[in-house]
């Protein structure tokens, strides 16, 4: 069921929420319409990977080992990445320029091991599969690209029956693996083989000078916004996203339901329950296709804990309030987390906008949390104020904190949480944007 599945961040903050994060199984199709604009998602993904201490698999048909360490730079330097060179004695056509990396390189942290032959689909794959294996753990991986698989492997059958026989295999180990394809170089019928088996395919465009990322499929997830461009900028490997054009008056309705509905933890088919209509009025009216009832809507914003002109106002009467009452704190769902083992609650308003968002998070006794509270990249800080919280970083050992220590997480997200008390633990949590 899609509710036992983990969720993992894509390592970019502000694509998160609008993908609903990973999950364990994913395989994401990337197409790219400029060649080069998926790099920076993949290397974010590489580097939150790294953080997290999970094994990670890059396997590269177009770049030679040395372009391919150049270009991810100090991420190399971890012992948790193997690359998988598909390129020497594929395009590279096993030429001494190229086999010379291999008799002069020096020491690294990273494994390299090179394919001899990968024009045969079944080689590849028996290399990956060894890796995994000797891994022992949740593994993710990129395979740069599919383009290059091709042009090697000679045509498109090869690559929709490796890819049709593959991805189905890897979802089983629990991997989540990117899969890059330069948009244009594939037929329709590719693309739509492709489509039908990933559980998440995502095409990034080139418009009139500016870079936009479409999601065109993600399983598993209420998403409202397929195939609508959200246009992005990139400065290194940071990833920043323009905010969606926002119409006023009544056509502002559906996009703050949304938001807010996000806030508050809650799923289309949980408001839809709580307000007593059907999950695809909740869809239609979130994307402005209708426009609610007056008794729903005035449902939605007693669920939602908000005023009615929060509704169609960027932001609610809670901007200009500097106070914000106990009563105002308002209970939030944590999306994956189980309901009996931890409760939440945000402490300003919903409707409030700023850079912090301050909770109080209450871990049960003896309760223990398979993943973060929140997929979110930016800085967090906790303060406990009861209890004992014991954290995890992927492998690493476990740490315990106690009334009175501050939590600090800058890019790093826990794999899991335990309370290993017999009282409920208690944290100030604050997360910024």
């Amino acid at each position: 069921m899609a509710s036992e599945r983990i969720r993992v961040s894509t390592g970019v903050g502000e694509l998160d929420p609008i993908l609903g994060g990973l999950l364990i199984g994913d395989n994401v199709i990337w197409y790219d319409d400029a060649g080069s604009l998926a790099a920076p998602f993949t290397l974010n993904f590489l580097q939150t990977s790294i953080a997290q201490d999970k094994p990670f698999i890059y396997l590269s048909f177009d770049r030679s080992p040395r372009n391919l360490l150049e270009k991810l730079g100090p991420l190399a330097e971890s012992h948790r990445l193997t690359i998988l060179d598909c390129f020497t004695h594929g395009k590279g056509n096993g030429a001494d320029i190229f086999l010379g990396f291999y008799k002069n390189r020096e020491e690294m942290p990273c494994e390299i091991v090179r394919v001899t032959e990968p024009q045969n689909p079944d080689n590849i794959l028996d290399c990956f599969l060894q890796i995994h294996e000797s891994t022992k753990s949740e593994l993710r991986f990129a395979f740069e690209s599919l383009t290059g698989m091709q042009e090697l492997w000679q045509g498109e059958d090869k690559i929709s029956r490796f890819y049709t026989h593959t991805c189905p295999r890897l979802y089983e180990l629990n991997t989540v693996g990117y899969w890059i394809a330069e948009k244009n170089a594939h037929s329709k019928r590719l693309k739509a083989a492709l489509n039908q088996i990933a559980q998440v395919a995502i095409e990034l465009s080139l418009k009139r000078g500016k870079t936009a990322l479409s999601i065109l499929k993600a399983e598993n997830r209420e998403i409202d916004t397929l195939n609508t461009p959200y246009y992005y900028w990139r400065n290194g490997l940071n990833l920043s996203f323009a905010p969606q054009k926002q119409n006023t008056g009544g056509a502002e309705l559906g996009p703050r339901i949304r938001v807010l509905r996000t806030r508050r933890g809650l799923s289309q088919t949980e408001l839809a329950k709580m307000v007593g209509v059907t999950p695809s009025t909740i869809s239609q009216v979130e994307s402005n296709q209708i426009y609610p009832s007056l008794p729903a809507l005035i449902r939605m914003a007693e669920i939602l804990s908000v005023e009615i002109s929060a509704f169609f106002q960027a932001s609610g009467d809670a901007e200009k309030r500097i106070i914000f009452p106990q009563a105002d704190a308002v209970p939030v769902s944590l999306p994956e987390m189980p309901k009996e083992r931890i409760s939440a609650k945000l402490l300003t308003a919903l409707d409030t906008q700023g850079r912090v968002e301050p909770y109080l998070i209450e871990v049960h006794p003896g309760a223990s949390l398979p993943s973060h509270f929140f997929i979110h990249k930016g800085e967090e800080f906790g303060y406990m104020l009861a209890g004992k919280l014991q954290v995890q970083l992927g492998n690493n050992a476990v740490s315990t904190a106690r009334a009175g220590d501050v939590i600090y997480l800058k890019s790093e997200m826990p794999s899991q949480w335990h309370n290993p008390g017999s009282t409920a633990s208690r944290v100030l949590w604050l997360k910024i944007k």
